[in-house]
């Protein structure tokens, strides 16, 4: 009796946990609809253009995770794909954490020098949540782990589109961790139809897949593999940027696999995408996870009716086929590139091409106007004279003649001299300029064949060089690289608090998956130039080497939209393009979030507004974007303290454009910006209005 009794209590127990209990407390009504029968759990949404998405999900841990995705009309829906899993590999190592190279900002880190290990992240379906965010609804099941780390799969799914997000959202207690993940859906049993994917000279390549193919890793171009069956397609692909953590190079370390036995540790076949740990084998940082951030290891998927080259068409219009959409009354400006066209090519001997890879190459990414940083290793920027000058010849020579009535390619150094740190210098025109000055040399002379050329010596020259030449500095990746503790250490210069140096430059370093946004740390500092006192603009910048048709150029790009109606010549100098960086007349974008139009009562970034006696405001902004859009962020101070103040966007949908007028009180501000983030971590920001 005893003993039937435990067996009972045990069947008891098992049909408990078999169940697996799922909370709809925070269900509401937003279009989407849910069931939840025995071990399964439906939820449907709306998907755009009249059609519904479905997806059945199996709750019983002896089955895969998605028994069903659906695509159609109501009534008349079609089975994409059966019986997957979501599968994630978890690569945990050690983060150097020096206050000398940046703490946690910190870049020159070798992480895959040091012991590192992969981990499968288990999946144990414990219990079950679904959640009304606005026009999205997200799916959490318990718990997934790894390693030190633990926590939930969340899947959301986007009203007005057949997209959905897969995230294994993990902390850990550890410190001092780096991280780097690949993911994918995997079965155990069915493989696809066919398998496709765009090569990286965007022609359309396929493969009938068998179970018994290894796993491959794939060069491809837009991040994106298609799981191809008779009744549609479905894309899997990485955030465009987030997933990429900053590298000195751009290659295309093959980022996404099809295949079975993954790593030799996903059993089944599967698609997904993947990072290399050893990066471009020069710095590589990979991921903060610093303890108790919530770090999302995550993919989406697209679903398509169709065949896959519709479907990765589809995917394509998430980052304008990867280039930046042309906005009327801007031109498009990125900077500080390595590629060292001048040493490696004009100068070397080889044949010099009519037209460069990497001019076509930015080009076709959508940009106007190219600042590039040569010398930067190469040549001899403190002399000798007869060496230094026939170099930066050869540099104007080549920009003038790669420059047309559509795009600009300007000459640039990351001069790196006399500041501190590293920095970039601007010129409106070609200048002639050697870094060092010997005690007999004059700081400017005529020479017969190059004309007017400067010697600078100290800091105090160099100031003057940019006073009497137009010019322009900005601190290069500020507080990280050989910038770490730059501009901070010199902000009481004369020559910083000039009206010649701009700022600091802001690139997505460094990465963090728990945040949703790119990398805060020029935007930080951003805003403590302003509470310092000073009208400082951050501008962005790629700070990459090789720019090649076969490199991931997308990933690691941002843009500057400036405000301007028409493109300088070459021939007649291109200070306007100056005059508007140094009024802050332009916003920084990752190129899928825009900001047309942005003013306070009227006034436009890097102008003042004189504050009313209430210190009410209203913020008129106008937005397009691709990816649902996550948040605004409007962001003051008070020459102490930054105030925050998020406007929350989770009821918009994919590929929208709104206007926003936003009131909000400036009492005893000093400055005010503003910031938009996308459900992907890409976004837009604006420079600053100034308060009085």
């Amino acid at each position: 009796m005893k003993r039937l009794l435990i067996v009972a209590l045990l069947l008891t127990a098992a049909s408990i946990r078999a169940q697996v209990p799922v909370d709809l407390k925070g269900f509401g009504k937003n279009g989407a609809t849910v069931a939840v029968s025995k071990k399964t759990l439906t939820i449907s949404w709306p998907a755009g253009k009249s059609r519904l998405a479905k997806m059945v999900l199996d709750l019983d841990n002896a089955n895969p995770l998605f028994s069903s995705i659906q695509l159609g009309n109501a009534g008349a829906l079609k089975e994409i794909t059966a019986g997957l899993d979501p599968a994630f590999i978890l690569t945990v190592g050690k983060r150097t954490l020096s206050p000398s190279s940046g703490g946690w900002d910190v870049f020159f880190d070798r992480v895959p020098r040091s012991p590192y290990q992969s981990y499968n992240v288990d999946f144990d379906k414990r219990n079950a949540s679904v959640v009304t965010e606005g026009s999205r609804t997200v799916v959490r099941v318990s718990e997934v782990s790894a390693a030190t780390f633990s926590g939930a799969l969340e899947i959301t799914l986007y009203n007005g589109s057949p997209l959905f997000n897969v995230a294994a959202v993990m902390s850990t207690e550890r410190d001092s961790t780096a991280i780097l993940y690949d993911a994918g859906l995997v079965s155990k049993k069915k493989v696809w139809d066919n398998i496709a994917w765009s090569d990286v000279n965007k022609n359309m390549q396929g493969v009938k897949p068998s179970r018994t193919d290894e796993s491959v890793n794939l060069e491809v171009k837009y991040r994106t593999v298609i799981g191809e069956n008779a009744t549609g397609s479905l894309a899997l692909f990485p955030a465009p940027h987030q997933y990429f953590y900053p590298l000195d190079e751009a290659f295309n370390l093959k980022f996404t696999w099809y295949g079975s036995n993954y790593m030799k540790m996903i059993p089944g076949f599967g698609i997904g995408i993947r990072q290399d740990p050893l990066g471009d084998k020069r710095y590589v940082p990979w991921f903060n996870a610093p303890p108790k951030t919530q770090q999302r290891l995550n993919f989406f998927c697209l679903l398509g009716p169709g065949k896959a080259a519709p479907v990765l068409e589809e995917v394509k219009q998430f980052t304008h086929g990867d280039s930046y959409a042309p906005l009327p009354g801007y031109k498009t400006m990125a900077t500080h590139f390595h590629n060292e066209f001048t040493m490696n090519v004009a100068l070397s001997g080889k044949p010099v091409p009519e037209k460069p890879e990497f001019v076509d190459v930015l080009k076709k990414t959508g940009l106007n106007i190219v600042k590039l940083a040569e010398f930067h290793g190469p040549g001899h920027p403190k002399g000798p004279d007869t060496s230094r000058l026939k170099e930066l010849k050869a540099l104007f020579d080549q920009t003038k003649r790669l420059s047309d009535k559509d795009f600009l390619l300007l000459p640039g150094e990351e001069a790196n001299n006399f500041y501190g740190g590293h920095w970039l210098a601007f010129f409106p025109k070609p200048v002639y300029w050697v870094m060092s000055r010997k005690p007999e040399q004059p700081f400017v002379s005529n020479d017969p064949i190059y004309g007017r050329v400067y010697h600078v010596g100290d800091k105090a020259e160099m100031l003057k060089l940019l006073e009497t030449e137009n010019g322009l500095a900005w601190t290069a990746h500020a507080r990280t690289k050989a910038s770490t503790g730059f501009p901070d250490t010199y902000k009481e210069e004369a020559f910083f608090k000039s009206g010649t140096f701009l700022g600091a430059a802001w690139k997505a370093i460094p990465a963090d998956l728990s945040i949703p946004t790119l990398s805060k740390r020029v935007l930080n500092l951003m805003d403590d130039m302003a509470n310092w006192g000073l009208k400082k603009h951050v501008i962005c910048e790629a700070d990459i080497f090789t720019i090649t048709n076969q490199n991931e150029m997308y990933a690691h790009l941002n843009v500057n939209y400036l405000q301007m109606d028409k493109l300088p010549t070459y021939a007649g100098g291109w200070q306007p393009v100056l005059d508007v960086i140094s009024k802050g007349k332009f916003f920084v974008s990752t190129g899928e979030v825009l900001i047309p139009a942005f003013s306070v009562d009227g006034k436009g970034a890097g102008e003042t507004l004189k504050l009313g006696a209430t210190g009410n405001v209203n913020i008129n902004m106008q937005l397009s974007w691709t990816f649902p859009m996550n948040f605004i962020e409007i962001v003051s101070g008070d020459g102490a303290k930054v105030y925050r103040n998020r406007v929350n966007l989770n009821k918009t949908q994919a590929f929208g454009k709104q206007t926003y007028n936003l009131p909000v009180n400036l009492s005893g501000k000093k400055w005010v910006r503003v910031e938009a983030w996308d459900a992907a971590a890409n976004g837009a920001f604006t420079q600053m209005v100034w308060v009085e």
